[in-house]
């Protein structure tokens, strides 16, 4: 599977992911807190120079983030046309700072660093008779396949662009479709033979 994770070392890259984790956490609750446009205004102007401090590790979701930014905008056209500036201008400003936040831990941090946290998050559940392992490994498959994602996607495009010289767009839909359950097929028959059922 695809990564978005860069091998351009940053000072982020440096922070323990445990920590990262954390942090992120509590920035991307502090977004859902903060209602106040100029507030949420200053947290953006937090995340671009965030972004913008990681240098060219961004470069391999500069198209993510040009997509976010545009479904922010039509976010913002939305509630506007409903004559709401207030809620345009909060919208758009969490979802560009919450997304920002999550491509700044997935450039920075590999994903087996992450699966260790989580492995330590919910290790406390084996007292409840769970089994946290199952717990975290479903959390990275997730966060894994959210990430594959966008790298098909941007691959895709890529290719579409060179055969045609134009975006895909909706024309991506089917061919990502297919690409993804074929993906989904191949992890979910190793994990079977790897756990035995």
């Amino acid at each position: 599977m695809g990564s978005l994770y860069s091998e351009h070392l940053t000072w982020l890259h440096r922070w323990p992911a445990g920590r990262k984790l954390a942090c992120m956490a509590i920035l991307g609750t502090l977004l859902f807190l903060l209602s106040a446009p100029w507030a949420l205004a200053v947290a953006g102007a937090g995340c671009a120079l965030l972004w913008c401090s990681l240098g060219p590790a961004t470069r391999v979701a500069r198209r993510l983030m040009v997509s976010v930014l545009m479904a922010a905008g039509l976010v913002a056209c939305f509630h506007l046309w409903l004559g709401r500036p207030d809620v345009a201008a909060v919208s758009a400003l969490r979802l560009a700072c919450a997304s920002t936040l999550g491509v700044a831990l997935t450039v920075s941090t590999r994903p087996t660093d992450l699966l260790l946290v989580l492995d330590g998050l919910l290790a406390p559940l084996a007292r409840l008779g769970l089994r946290p392992e199952r717990w975290s490994l479903q959390l990275a498959l997730m966060l894994r396949f959210t990430e594959h994602f966008f790298v098909q996607w941007k691959r895709l495009d890529e290719a579409h662009r060179l055969r045609t010289g134009r975006p895909g767009g909706l024309r991506l839909i089917a061919p990502l479709t297919v690409q993804m359950l074929q993906t989904a097929r191949r992890v979910a028959d190793a994990l079977y033979a790897r756990l035995g059922g």
